[in-house]
């Protein structure tokens, strides 16, 4: 299935920026998926995926910071 990057933006957390692209896939069925990839680290991506970029773009105001937060407990704990 080939992905096209649809946008690309920045989502800022305590005034760190991580960014985040956005692609677009047609489904087997002619359907239009799109997922997102989240860039916290080098080596650390979230990927998350829905069947409409609005949806999309909500999950992603909200789990981003969630996540940030919750490693950042997960270091402080190790």
């Amino acid at each position: 299935m080939f992905r096209r990057l649809v946008k690309t933006e920045d989502v800022d957390v305590e005034g760190r920026q991580y960014q985040v692209r956005y692609y677009a896939a047609r489904t087997i069925h002619g359907g239009r998926r799109y997922s997102a990839e989240v860039i916290l680290g080098p080596a650390d991506r979230v990927i998350v995926d829905d069947s409409s970029m609005s949806n999309l773009e909500a999950r992603i105001a909200h789990l981003v910071p969630a996540t940030v937060y919750c490693r950042m407990l997960a270091s402080q704990a190790a």
